[in-house]
């Protein structure tokens, strides 16, 4: 493995760190501020292995955590949010294929789609802006992602996924369900 290699899945498993511990938060902002944190990191991470639309979806994460963290400044409750955010996710798809020329075929199509739904899902978790809601819409992103990554052999990232629905999990158990049955 090459230095730079070593250092995009060092800079991902801090990254990491911070998207794990995001849904051990009790209030929606402590799960976006942590996200935000850690999107910033696999940004950098993903540019630097080359999977691009890992990047540009992890920088637009690090935007839509400035806005959804910020609800009364941006306003976050205004749905064009969703729109504007489902647009820019898409066109990350399509920048995957033109201009970093990704060669097109259904497979490589339908893997870089994978995370562009997963932070579609999360989008409209943040939206509704209850962390319970936003642990369970985990459980749908987090192994579309965790699909992605293994196709990128993105390994901080494989293991962020993978804790990401353990403590997703955990989370739903420690502070909804059992909030449901006090």
């Amino acid at each position: 493995m090459e230095p730079y290699e070593i250092v995009a899945q060092a800079v991902g498993i801090v990254a990491m760190l911070f998207n794990v511990l995001s849904y051990q938060q009790k209030s929606s902002k402590g799960v976006i501020v942590m996200q935000l944190f850690g999107g910033a990191l696999f940004t950098v991470s993903y540019f630097m292995l080359g999977a691009m639309v890992g990047s540009l979806l992890n920088l637009l994460a690090v935007l839509r955590a400035v806005v959804y963290s910020n609800k009364e400044k941006f306003r976050a409750d205004h749905k064009g949010w969703i729109y504007l955010f489902a647009l820019l996710f898409g066109l990350s798809f399509v920048l995957t294929f033109t201009v970093f020329g990704k060669p097109f075929t259904l497979g490589a199509a339908l893997l870089e789609f994978l995370p562009v739904f997963a932070m579609l899902v999360v989008t409209i978790g943040f939206y509704v802006n209850k962390a319970a809601f936003i642990r369970k819409m985990a459980l749908v992103s987090c192994p579309c992602w965790l699909i992605y990554n293994i196709f990128n052999l993105a390994v901080g990232a494989m293991i962020c996924d993978s804790i990401s629905l353990v403590s997703a999990v955990v989370g739903i158990i420690r502070l909804d369900i059992k909030k449901v049955r006090s």
